[in-house]
């Protein structure tokens, strides 16, 4: 019962998620898109970034830390 437990709040945690932010990993920029609309549910996502002109599946992501309640 333990593991699933432990599957649900995974579950949970990825649909409760905020969108988080993504940059190109080769120039660091913002402006990185879905290469096309099929790349959701029909391929692996495949990202084009308007800056440097990078194409692939990789993307850097930049997450909110969560407050562990320590204060410092």
């Amino acid at each position: 019962m333990k593991k699933i437990d432990g599957l649900r709040e995974t579950l949970k945690n990825i649909k409760h998620r905020k969108p988080s932010i993504i940059f190109c990993p080769r120039c660091a920029s913002p402006k990185i898109k879905l290469s096309s609309g099929l790349d959701i549910w029909l391929t692996p996502q495949s990202y084009i970034c308007d800056d440097c002109g990078y194409h692939g599946i990789i993307v850097m992501e930049l997450e909110e830390e969560k407050q562990t309640g320590i204060k410092e």
